[in-house]
């Protein structure tokens, strides 16, 4: 048997296990590729305690990556909830410094419920210092007005403008996701610079989606991971993630978990 593909996740550590590192692992164990962690965050938010966010000091995160480029190796990376200026530049100066080549960022910014997972002067920082180092990024709609500074897109072609404008910020590739995009279907806009590639497929209505995108970019990393071009892995990871979201978990307590085994046991 071959080596395994390598991949790691540095991000926030979601505490009710749909979202986050804990979504990351379980896609990463799903296409069978190891899976590593840098937890940048604890995110546990709930009615008991005042605060529901706790940053991870610098030199843990630093460690975390290290020890994992160190003892396994990493074939790719993704990024997700980095949450300060001072975390996005250390992790943008490890990824060059590592030459991982396969480097997923999802910027993300607003959890599903509601959690502000990218402070406001870090927006800037991330987009200078972390989306050049990109082989794709995947922001969702409001991910990618935010960035841009204009209003949502509303349509396929608002989309495919956005993509355009976010490549020229430096990634090789620019997936925008439109799973919010009202009276579509969940259509998606893949760019490299020259071709737009549409990736559609059913609205599944259903408010149990934490962890999608989360699901959806690791579930590209790890398709990468195994020498996968870039489309394909996302055509991959889009069937993925929208048998998550269709066969969701809920617990009877708000917005439940997409079902990460889904693929696997109902498709």
């Amino acid at each position: 048997m071959g080596q395994i593909p390598r991949v790691l996740s540095i991000a926030g550590s979601a505490s009710q296990g749909s979202a986050g590192i804990q979504a990351d692992l379980k896609t990463f164990q799903e296409f069978d590729v190891y899976g590593m962690s840098a937890v940048t965050a604890l995110v546990a938010n709930n009615r008991k305690t005042e605060q529901g966010i706790f940053t991870q000091p610098l030199v843990s995160i630093e460690a975390q990556i290290y020890a994992s480029l160190e003892h396994v190796g990493v074939d790719a990376l993704k990024t997700g909830m980095l949450f300060t200026e001072e975390i996005i530049k250390r992790t943008a100066e490890i990824i060059e410094e590592s030459q991982v080549e396969n480097v997923v960022v999802d910027p993300v910014m607003v959890g599903k419920m509601g959690s502000q997972l990218l402070k406001d002067e870090a927006v800037e920082t991330l987009m200078n210092e972390l989306l050049p180092l990109a082989k794709i990024i995947t922001p969702n709609l409001q991910e990618a007005a935010h960035m841009l500074g204009v209003p949502v897109p509303e349509t396929p072609e608002d989309m495919k403008a956005a993509a355009r404008d976010l490549y020229h910020l430096g990634p090789e590739y620019v997936l925008i996701k439109g799973g919010a995009l009202k009276d579509y279907p969940a259509v998606d806009m893949l760019y490299d610079g020259s071709g737009m590639m549409e990736l559609e497929s059913e609205r599944v209505q259903t408010i149990h989606t934490s962890g999608a995108g989360c699901t959806y970019s690791a579930a590209i990393t790890a398709e990468l991971a195994k020498g996968n071009s870039v489309e394909d892995s996302v055509r991959r990871a889009k069937s993925f993630v929208t048998t998550a979201i269709q066969h969701a978990l809920s617990f009877d307590r708000g917005i439940g978990s997409t079902y990460h085994a889904a693929h696997r046991l109902k498709g």
